[in-house]
């Protein structure tokens, strides 16, 4: 069994779509950061493992669903319906083999997916990571997979959405093989509260340039 830990924020409309994709062999353990459109019960309602996170914050989600999770491989996904969860053994497949210990989904944005002002953040990332770490991403993806036991390890410190990048920075000092697969990313159900929006984009880039001057 694979643990799959979701995220989420008022997802209530996405949350069966999410669930219902997931691959066998994959359990979601979804983490309720504060909503208030009943994602929690829904989440349960479809068999999801629920995990109460009351501190807001993307990192503090993630980092619930991690100590949450039993099983030695976990993944991240976004849980609003923009990734494709049937996907996931792309990424989570390489690290089982032992292959990698880090993979990334590089977002394939569909047309509409990925505001113009997100994409141009990401990339900006993408470059500084390249020139500090010499890893080359294309994308900093929400889906992700790598052993539980070595992300516990990493002592990742964000709480917000410099997460993601701390967690590739701290990997790549620690010298972890990193490698990166292409995902499908579509339109999101609902409304966006981060990368959809302008406002949302700068909070994530604010959090991550916390991350970069730490």
């Amino acid at each position: 069994m694979t643990d799959v830990i979701l995220p989420v924020l008022d997802e209530a409309a996405a949350i069966p779509v999410v669930l219902d994709r997931l691959p066998s062999g994959y359990r979601a353990v979804v983490v309720d950061n504060g909503s208030t459109d009943g994602s929690a019960d829904v989440a349960r309602d479809c068999g999801a493992v629920v995990v109460e996170e009351p501190v807001r914050g993307f990192g503090a989600a993630c980092f619930a669903g991690l100590r949450a999770a039993e099983s030695e491989i976990v993944c991240f996904m976004d849980c609003d319906a923009s990734l494709d969860a049937a996907q996931l053994p792309m990424v989570a497949e390489p690290v089982a083999a032992g292959a990698f210990d880090l993979v990334i989904g590089t977002r394939r944005a569909a047309a509409g997916a990925w505001p113009w002002h997100a994409r141009t953040a990401n990339r900006a990332l993408g470059l500084i990571v390249r020139r500090r770490t010499g890893v080359a991403l294309g994308d900093l993806g929400p889906m992700r997979a790598a052993r539980r036991a070595d992300l516990l390890a990493l002592q990742l410190r964000d709480r917000r959405f410099g997460w993601p990048l701390e967690m590739v920075l701290r990997a790549a000092d620690a010298g972890w093989r990193i490698d990166q697969v292409e995902v499908d990313y579509s339109p999101r159900i609902g409304k966006s509260k981060v990368t959809g929006t302008v406002r949302g984009t700068a909070r994530a880039i604010h959090d991550m340039a916390s991350v970069l001057r730490a």
